[in-house]
């Protein structure tokens, strides 16, 4: 393992201030909230808040953090202006992330200044916000592109001012590791944070070659969110320390996913299939060699555990898909079939699999129903389905099944038509079993207004997981063949 220069990393995490400058991203404050709690329980050691200044909703969820007696500190970020720590310190926060531009091109094209008037602001402000009481970690915005005698008489200036923490931030993303290896050094005035952007790919490698340097804690968001191509990912950063340095951050890993889940669920912005740790195939194999690897010795083809990051292996089947993860992937859904079963089984598998359609548990059962010969009568039947939306409109859907050969009929609304039927669903069969809808997932096959449109839904029973998939050209339908699918196998007599 590579050593790093200190023992004990911070980590401060800004998703509910840089993250949410990620455009149309909006937090309420109790989604703020939400996330600060799931952030301090994780084990992170600054939570920024927001920007106090910015609004009365900030202000609000400022203070919501603050009385949610979280063991994070509580910061929020702050201008070298005395309104700005007044509402900082008025609010509940615990720490100033006091941000002065310190780039010739920022001091003159943003601030119409001199670097002397920076100076005095900054120092300025260091005095006043321990005055109020507050820790403050000084930040030099730009700092990539500064001076660095300049960075370093501030930073020094600022400490002997009162600073508690120096920031130095990489703001539009140029750092190299070998650049990073010089500047960090000669700053370490104080405990020194590192904050990077992603403009170029290099916010990881640069936080880590920071923290090698000298630095004592990494700036990151959740998912890596942030403005442009956003900040260096908490999740990520975590798993390089523990895994690749041998670095016991103190941050409970299993709950990484959990939070990643969440955060992409409240900002709206879907996490990269491919992305590292957290993306949907970050763990899911479906080459048959790789699979055939994974199912005798995990280590083969991954290099953490999935379940770490709280995390579970998939084994996807399609047209790469070999006999070890179809005999695997049967046995899972209850089939016990012989080695000729299987054969036939991997046979008609690959022939979904080249018309370019993902292999779904339901439709790997519908296979194997066939090929054994086994006759199953659904468990469900839908006969109606009405939904209602508009402008001025709640989302409402009308469903009428037979469940088990009695009909029942149930309505539901939701945030969008979509929502609104399969809730209703849901509730139809509730009496039966409590069924819930872990993932959906939408592609159009083909072009147009008109376009073909392949529905892909993951739901849960009592820990028993299957996934389904309906196509259509219209996007409800779509969603309850679906649904219907995948409830019918959840709901048919274990084999």
């Amino acid at each position: 393992m590579i050593a790093l220069f200190v023992d004990k990393i911070r980590f401060f995490d800004t998703t509910l201030r840089d993250g949410e400058q990620t455009p149309g991203v909006s937090l309420k404050p109790d989604q703020k909230v939400e996330i600060a709690s799931m952030l301090s329980d994780l084990g992170v050691a600054t939570v920024e808040a927001g920007s106090a200044a910015a609004s009365d909703g900030e202000r609000t969820a400022l203070r919501m953090i603050a009385d949610a007696g979280l063991s994070a500190e509580v910061a929020t970020f702050v201008r070298a202006l005395p309104l700005d720590i007044d509402h900082a310190a008025d609010n509940g926060a615990d720490c100033v992330h006091l941000v002065v531009p310190v780039s010739d091109l920022h001091i003159s094209a943003k601030l119409r200044k001199r670097r002397e008037d920076v100076m005095e602001m900054a120092l300025t402000a260091v005095e006043y916000a321990k005055e109020r009481g507050l820790v403050v970690e000084l930040s030099g915005e730009d700092a990539s592109r500064a001076d660095p005698a300049y960075l370093a008489d501030l930073f020094r200036e600022g400490v002997e001012r009162g600073a508690d923490r120096l920031c130095y931030c990489d703001t539009v993303g140029i750092l190299t590791p070998e650049r990073v290896a010089e500047a960090v050094p000669p700053l370490l005035f104080a405990p020194l944070s590192i904050h990077c952007h992603d403009d170029l790919g290099m916010a990881l490698t640069n936080t880590l070659a920071a923290l090698k340097a000298g630095a004592s804690s990494a700036h990151v968001t959740v998912n890596g969110l942030g403005e442009r191509a956003g900040n260096t990912p908490l999740e990520e950063m975590v798993m390089a320390l523990e895994t690749l340095y041998g670095v016991d951050t103190g941050v409970r890993t299993e709950g990484l996913y959990a939070l990643s889940a969440a955060v992409s669920k409240m900002t709206g912005v879907p996490l990269p299939v491919n992305k590292a740790i957290v993306g949907e195939m970050a763990f899911t194999h479906e080459s048959g060699i790789h699979a055939h690897g994974v199912l005798r010795n995990a280590s083969t083809y991954e290099p953490i555990r999935p379940e770490q990051v709280g995390r579970t292996r998939r084994i996807l089947l399609g047209k790469h898909s070999g006999s070890a993860s179809v005999r695997a992937a049967l046995q899972e859904l209850g089939y016990a079939c012989t080695d000729a079963q299987v054969g036939e089984i991997v046979s008609r598998v690959k022939i979904i699999g080249d018309e370019g359609r993902r292999v779904t548990d339901a439709d790997l059962m519908a296979v194997a129903d066939a090929v054994m010969e086994i006759v199953r009568h659904p468990v469900i039947t839908l006969k109606q389905v009405t939904v209602i939306s508009g402008s001025n409109v709640i989302p409402t859907a009308s469903v009428t099944l037979t469940v088990k050969d009695e009909e029942v009929t149930c309505a539901a609304t939701g945030n969008g038509p979509v929502d609104a039927a399969v809730e209703a669903l849901r509730r139809a069969v509730s009496d039966v079993a409590a069924i819930r809808l872990e993932d959906y997932r939408v592609d159009a096959i083909t072009g147009g207004t008109d376009a073909l449109v392949d529905v892909s839904v993951c739901l849960s029973r009592e820990g028993r997981m299957i996934t389904s998939h309906g196509a259509r050209t219209d996007i409800i339908m779509g969603s309850v063949e679906a649904m219907v699918s995948g409830m019918n196998r959840l709901l048919e007599e274990k084999r």
